[in-house]
């Protein structure tokens, strides 16, 4: 065992987990009900596979990524409901998959893809509560319909 190795995957997993916690908190504080405990567990279980795959396989480190965003992709698809005519859910099953991918990035090393994507999947999140984006949204609606 080779402690620094395994000091920089601890160190990766709690950059992995504060990422995917910063976009739940978006989440949370705007009634979701996935949040912080939810996409930190996603990001930090993502960053935890990679390191495991880098430190197992190192030859194949693309076999589990691509199990990684597969089985993420399931998740996701679990919180997209159709209620009355409607669609709910997609903004959190396409943040769910991006909040793997800030951690698959974390695992790899790639620290700035890292946190570049978790601050623009929170301000994609967060776009739709300043003012007036609403009216910019109706002028898009009433757009499609003519």
């Amino acid at each position: 065992m080779d402690w620094n190795v395994e000091l920089l995957f601890v160190a990766r997993a709690l950059v992995a987990a504060l990422l995917g916690a910063l976009i739940g908190w978006e989440r949370e504080q705007h009634g979701r009900e996935a949040g912080v405990r939810t996409y930190a567990a996603i990001s930090l279980g993502a960053c935890a596979f990679g390191l495991i795959s880098s430190h197992v396989s190192p030859a194949d480190l693309t076999r589990i990524a691509a199990q990684v965003v597969t089985g993420v992709g399931f998740l996701g698809a679990g919180v997209i409901l159709r209620e009355k005519g409607r669609i709910t859910g997609l903004t959190t099953a396409a943040t769910i998959w991006a909040t793997a991918s800030v951690g698959l990035a974390i695992a790899f090393g790639m620290y700035i893809l890292g946190v570049l994507t978790a601050l623009i999947v929170f301000a994609l999140l967060s776009v739709h509560h300043f003012p007036g984006w609403s009216r910019l949204r109706k002028k898009d609606k009433d757009s499609e319909h003519e």
